[in-house]
């Protein structure tokens, strides 16, 4: 028998699936937790990269991928290939390709540094040669970006969902940190994606977690909000009944006992029952101790809800802007598909009222895990690398850079002002219409929902899931002038780090938030503390 791998690259964690090559069924499949790099999004990551050097984050994001295709329970010695899928920061960082040219947008830029832009295109490499822990002539395949931030994972929700085949207008999106988008008009197609950040995976998410056994991924309405909780197979099951205007467990459910924290569409859910009950304004939730409680201890905060509220504002911001350049209006664009583990769970429905989905929107499919699903086909069928090549190159020349796009900016500020500070719709529109803005329709109706899958992951193989924890590796070192006070040890809000005997500075990559938050490296009161000085440990 040989083996193929699949793996999916997210700024969220790996996924990776094992596949009998002779018949192509999947045999097993195992995911991480998390990034093993330091950082929450796909912008620290980059971060990283560039401040401590590209062989550095290859080499703590190649440990993980090894760690990961050991748990898959099949010989890695009779492994012929492997298909990878992800975005092309994370693409690169696996290759081990210079990021440069994504760090630093814009042609000045590129000649001010001297940067080369790379190519990212199809193509057949070496698994060995990047440093994957398998035979010799095992073959990589690796699908081809579109441009900049839109990837191979762009392309795969594009291609496995529908979107690309079909004749009315649609967007499609994939709901995660960094929010990729496409809106299909006639045979033109205009792509984007939006910096959502991480509440949409449940990070920075104080109960927060990714999609996995455990995780509180809905809430259903039944006279209170009902938890569904995802099982050991990843699928919603009914957990307790809360209250949250008195925060009260009203009824216990079959999964009660077994929350362990909170997906980010499980937080979409809050927001939409927030907004139900009247319990947001300005900001802040108007509960008795600023909490929303759900079972066994896991409860959102008002900045949980607000993280939330600022990832729909980018994502909804992004919408706008496509249709924009589009020349069309919410009401010529009907059918939205959704992809991604966020896009697979949430309740369309909610999703629609909180404004994850156009209000116009009567037809909505929500797929799953489409990157993961468009490496598993690869491995079966490699001459897809050239077809999807050429789609590649035939949907470049209408990209949105939305970080330097006007209408952007506007919107998003609007949805700060919308949900931070309490702004009404009808000043929102008034201000799309000095800015020559087309409105923001009212939602009404209810629309039409396919699920077409019931996980995020449809099939986990006949040997099951496997989660694995023992990710991502340390960085070490010293610093001259430390006197070992521990301070900064102290201040780390996700305790990453500890000060040893010998003032060895030790930080755990996998929690910690790298350059979106260096309270460790502020708080020194010695000034001698340098994280970017950090090595990897031997």
């Amino acid at each position: 028998m040989s083996y193929g791998i699949s793996l999916d690259m997210g700024t969220s964690g790996t996924r990776a699936h094992a596949v009998d090559l002779s018949n192509g069924k999947i045999l097993s499949t195992s995911v991480t937790e998390c990034h093993p790099l330091p950082g929450a999004n796909i912008m620290d990551h980059l971060t990283f990269c560039i401040n401590v050097g590209t062989e550095l984050a290859h080499d703590i994001v190649m440990d993980t991928v090894n760690k990961v295709i050991k748990t898959l329970d099949i010989d890695l010695k009779k492994v012929e290939k492997v298909s990878i899928c992800g975005n092309p920061i994370q693409l690169s960082l696996f290759q081990g390709i210079p990021i440069d040219d994504l760090a630093f947008a814009g042609e000045n830029a590129h000649k001010a540094r001297g940067i080369k832009n790379q190519a990212r295109n199809a193509g057949v490499f070496s698994a060995v040669d990047v440093g994957m822990d398998l035979p010799d002539g095992t073959e990589l395949y690796v699908p081809p970006a579109i441009r900049h931030e839109i990837g191979a994972d762009a392309l795969a929700m594009m291609y496995k969902s529908g979107f690309l085949d079909q004749k009315k207008n649609c967007l499609v999106t994939d709901y995660g940190t960094n929010a990729e988008m496409a809106l299909k008009v006639g045979d033109e197609i205009y792509t984007g994606s939006a910096a959502a950040g991480p509440a949409m995976e449940g990070q920075s998410i104080k109960c927060g977690m990714l999609a996995g056994p455990g995780a509180i991924s809905d809430l259903e309405y039944d006279f209170s909000w009902k938890c569904m909780v995802l099982d050991e197979e990843i699928t919603p099951q009914p957990g307790d009944n809360c209250d949250f205007g008195l925060n009260l467990i009203t009824e216990e459910g079959p999964m009660h006992g077994k929350a362990k924290g909170i997906t980010g569409t499980g937080v979409i859910a809050a927001v939409a029952a927030a907004l139900d009950g009247n319990l947001w304004k300005k900001g802040k939730l108007q509960t008795d101790d600023g909490m929303m409680h759900f079972q066994d201890g896991i409860y959102i905060d008002s900045h949980d809800i607000s993280e939330a509220c600022k990832a729909i504002g980018a994502i909804r911001a992004g919408h706008f802007t496509l249709l924009e350049h589009a020349g069309i209006k919410f009401d010529e664009m009907n059918i939205m598909y959704m992809a991604g583990a966020s896009g697979t769970y949430v309740d369309a429905v909610k999703a629609r009222e909180v404004g994850l989905i156009p209000p116009s929107c009567k037809e909505v499919y929500q797929w799953g895990n489409t990157s993961l699903a468009m490496a598993t086909d690869i491995l079966t069928k490699p001459e897809l690398l050239d077809e999807l090549q050429v789609i590649a190159d035939g949907i470049r020349a209408n990209h949105v850079m939305f970080a330097s796009d006007k209408t952007f900016e506007q919107i998003y500020m609007q949805e700060l002002a919308h949900w931070d500070e309490g702004m009404g719709m009808d000043m929102y529109n008034n201000n799309n219409k000095i800015y020559g803005i087309q409105e923001l329709p009212k939602v009404h109706g209810t629309p039409n929902v396919h699920r077409m899958v019931i996980r995020d992951i449809p099939d986990l193989g006949a040997r099951g899931l496997r989660i694995v924890h023992d990710i991502g590796t340390n960085l070490v070192g010293k610093m001259d002038g430390c006197t070992g006070c521990k301070k900064c040890e102290h201040e780390c809000p996700e305790h990453a780090l500890t000060v040893m005997p010998d003032k060895t500075i030790v930080v755990k990559t996998k929690n910690c938030l790298g350059t979106a938050c260096y309270r460790c490296q502020f708080i020194c009161p010695e000034k001698v503390y340098k994280f970017d000085t950090l090595r990897l440990e031997n």
